[in-house]
């Protein structure tokens, strides 16, 4: 079984000498396979290893989720609720419900196809200064209409939680989902913090890999490595 999923693996990780990856299958809740292949850091030469830790992107959007079902669970929101009960001056808002945002059906423009997104990727954004940047955006459907991936639309989702919750997302998700399940090793992720066995990323040119692009992590707003 090893062997069969080494030759899938390596037909994209092929090389000890560029950028890795972490492997993991599991068959009913028990581990049948975990393994590092290539490079955690290209510059230090260092090997990837099973336990390195690596920033997930847009895979934070399920512990937003989450967040918003424990929140309705305590009875301080309910996921049919229009945007504009808590942010008041939100265009349509009181067309656009938690449930929309969820679902990636609200309509609403994403921030990373906005031209003018380059003006902001290093700077140092509040949640309600994301929300201001592009909630003023034509929309590109009417709220329902139709699914459309949407980043904006978890960009406010975290805003709410932080509104209804009284504590920034970093530490509700902290205290109510890492905390609580054991997850030791899972941050809210930061260029500046010391995250120890940090894997970092890259860009493949036609010259060879780069460092990966720089933009603040208060953009995306909702980043855990």
């Amino acid at each position: 079984m090893a062997a069969r999923i080494d030759s899938i693996i390596l037909t994209g990780f092929g090389s000890k000498n560029e950028p890795g990856g972490v492997f993991m299958v599991a068959k009913n809740g028990k581990t049948i396979y975990r393994k590092a292949f290539g490079k955690a850091n290209l510059e230090l030469n260092t090997d990837m290893t099973p336990d390195q830790v690596f920033q997930i992107g847009s895979m934070t959007k399920q512990f937003t989720a989450i967040a918003i079902l424990m929140l309705e669970q305590q009875g301080k929101l309910n996921v049919n609720d229009p945007v504009s009960k808590y942010i008041r001056d939100y265009p349509s808002g009181d067309q656009i419900t938690i449930h929309h945002l969820l679902t990636h059906t609200s309509g609403i423009k994403d921030f990373t196809k906005m031209k003018s997104l380059q003006t902001i990727a290093q700077k140092e954004m509040k949640p309600e200064m994301m929300v201001d940047f592009f909630k003023n955006e034509p929309v590109d459907f009417a709220p329902g209409e139709k699914f459309e991936y949407n980043n904006s639309g978890y960009v406010v989702l975290g805003y709410i939680i932080e509104l209804v919750s009284g504590q920034t997302y970093e530490d509700f998700i902290r205290k109510n989902i890492f905390d609580k399940a054991g997850m030791n090793n899972s941050y809210y992720a930061s260029d500046r913090k010391l995250i120890p066995k940090r894997a970092y990323g890259y860009h493949q040119k036609e010259h060879g890999f780069v460092n990966k692009t720089v933009i603040s992590f208060s953009v995306p707003f909702l980043p855990v490595p």
